[in-house]
């Protein structure tokens, strides 16, 4: 069994998904490398593919299918993989080569036990090049550091700390028991990804490196400020497939984890508010009430503490000044975090 397999969903991404796969080969032979084109038209994305794969036979394999979005990429990917571990590398961003001999010396040894680390996690840096500037997202003051532990050892997240994509390795079997799929054609997955499975979690793995290294600064990036406005609905069914997903507090026995979902659920009705706001229109604020009613209907227990937590009073306030007032702290925490 290969040690972990990685997924590298592409699309259209001939300029920079080499130095995506030539960081990863830097893991070792015992890794593999699924590039999964996800029907690129614009460019020679599948001719790549099919290179690196005739390249590295035993490592690298070349999948292509329809357009079917960033979530089917990441389900073609788990579909094919045959690693103990699993991992998405999104094709514009790269491993860090000494974190990575850190973290794939652990990840050899539980794959030579029966029952492995469910999750494994590392830091990850946003990565501004255009502003030649990068912030590290480290969780030392949360986790205990070298060590198996469980969620009744977890300490608190700030506000700006949340297990993203780039930062966890799971177990490739996890995923496949509790079904995770994540839909098609939908942008900002990633959360599902990352969140749904905490719950089937019950060991965990932290290493205090700079693992994964995040690219900001692409002006199509689904994560630019504009193209987030213009892709708010699909920012709304990702919070609404999260909130179906996971009935917080009775799917959560764990105490600590409770309290970090919530934490995020209220994070992403945050972003959901901030962007809405940001649009103005009279078909936004409508939007806007609709996610908060839709989290009512759905939780009402949950829906009154995230309603009422500091940052969802901040972005919800009434009246056009309050709105003023939300977005103005969305750009300050914009500027301390870079994180878009």
């Amino acid at each position: 069994m290969k040690t972990i397999s990685f997924a590298v969903p592409c699309y259209n991404s001939a300029d920079y998904m080499d130095a995506c796969i030539e960081s990863i080969l830097k893991c070792g032979d015992d890794i593999e490398i699924i590039v999964v084109d996800d029907g690129s038209t614009k460019d020679d994305t599948a001719a790549k593919a099919d290179a690196w794969a005739e390249r590295h036979p035993g490592i690298i394999k070349a999948v292509h299918q329809e357009n079917g979005g960033h979530g089917q990429a990441v389900n073609t990917g788990l579909a094919n993989a045959t690693g103990r571990y699993f991992k998405v590398v999104d094709s514009d961003d790269w491993l860090d080569e000494a974190a990575m001999r850190e973290i794939m010396a652990y990840l050899r040894r539980q794959n030579e036990l029966e029952d492995a680390t469910d999750l494994v996690i590392g830091n990850y840096v946003y990565e501004k090049v255009s502003e030649g500037s990068r912030t590290v997202m480290h969780y030392r003051n949360v986790f205990p550091e070298g060590r198996e532990f469980g969620w009744d050892e977890v300490g608190h997240f700030g506000q700006s700390q949340y297990l993203l994509m780039h930062s966890v390795i799971y177990r490739t079997e996890l995923l496949r028991d509790m079904g995770l799929e994540l839909p098609k054609h939908t942008f900002y997955v990633d959360n599902i990804f990352v969140y749904v499975p905490l719950p089937h979690v019950r060991t965990i793995y932290y290493r205090d490196v700079d693992m994964y290294r995040y690219y900001i600064g692409r002006e199509d990036q689904s994560v630019n400020e504009s193209v987030m406005k213009g892709r708010i609905d699909q920012q709304l069914r990702v919070t609404r497939l999260m909130i179906d997903a996971v009935l917080l507090p009775d799917a959560v026995p764990e105490k600590r984890l409770e309290r970090y979902m919530e934490n995020y659920l209220s994070m992403m009705m945050c972003i959901c508010s901030i962007f809405l706001r940001m649009i103005g229109t009279d078909e936004a604020e409508d939007k806007r009430e609709g996610i908060w009613d839709y989290l009512k209907e759905k939780n009402p227990e949950v829906y009154r503490r995230i309603r009422r937590s500091v940052l969802n009073m901040g972005t919800n306030l009434p009246t056009g000044l309050g709105r003023k007032i939300g977005i103005t702290g969305y750009r300050m925490a914009q500027k301390i975090f870079k994180f878009n």
